[in-house]
């Protein structure tokens, strides 16, 4: 029998949602301190997981 896949409660979506903030800002720092075309690229990828993390944190906090 195959097991499901446990899907991340909202606690663990939050501490996620921090670790992705905490990502960004370093990224973003680079980009704009000292032009780190790759730090760019990563801060874009970064906030495109944070808006999908988003909608699923709101999804949960209505379920509660």
């Amino acid at each position: 029998m195959a097991k499901k896949n446990k899907q991340p409660n909202m606690m663990e979506n939050f501490e996620n949602l921090k670790n992705l903030v905490e990502s960004a800002t370093e990224d973003v720092e680079k980009k704009f301190n000292k032009n780190n075309v790759s730090a760019g690229q990563r801060f874009r990828k970064t906030i495109k997981e944070m808006k999908i993390l988003l909608t699923v944190l709101r999804k949960q906090s209505l379920e509660k």
